[in-house]
């Protein structure tokens, strides 16, 4: 049988980059899922269920997304942390008709000084029939796959133009210019 990413139904898949920025910045952006919009072409936004001050395991949330052609096919998704592991690892998922559905993984591996490798992946546990049946005409795999890359790439943007300003502000500071 053909490995789980090769299958023509979706099973797992990953996508990773590079990032010039601490593994705990980049663990902080992505675990503040409400910000997740900024970065993700699907993801519109995300909202937390109760009083949140950083997520664990167990913290709840609404996603909004948005697919399709002109993101016109919009749906909601409720969501639970599975794992909090500042700098090293993230993982909620999704839920489809009240049942676990879809994990999604971001972890954190420091590759040089300052530098991250953030993996994003998604692991589908459980999608019903009528889903399965649309993800093959509209090879959901491959723009899942498109997604992770862009939200990655988003985050990458993000994350090191905060990495620059952070350093213009230090060395503004150490030669006594103002900032």
């Amino acid at each position: 049988m053909a490995p789980k990413n090769q299958r023509w139904w979706l099973t797992t898949d990953e996508v990773g980059l590079d990032v010039d920025a601490d593994a705990g910045a980049l663990y902080a952006m992505v675990s503040d899922l409400p910000r997740i919009g900024e970065w993700s072409p699907e993801c519109e936004r995300v909202e937390w269920e109760g009083e949140v001050g950083a997520p664990e395991a167990g913290t709840t949330f609404v996603g909004h997304n948005a697919v399709g052609p002109g993101r016109r096919i919009r749906y909601s998704r409720h969501g639970q942390v599975l794992a909090a592991d500042p700098g090293r690892e993230f993982t909620f998922i999704t839920d489809e008709g009240g049942r676990p559905s879809t994990a999604w993984h971001y972890t954190f591996t420091q590759v040089g000084e300052g530098r991250t490798r953030v993996t994003e992946s998604y692991e589908v546990r459980w999608i019903p029939m009528w889903a399965r049946v649309l993800d093959v005409p509209t090879n959901r795999h491959k723009e899942l796959l498109a997604n992770m890359r862009t939200t990655l790439e988003n985050l990458k943007v993000a994350a090191e133009s905060r990495v620059v300003g952070a350093q213009a502000e230090e060395s503004a500071a150490s030669d006594g210019s103002p900032s």
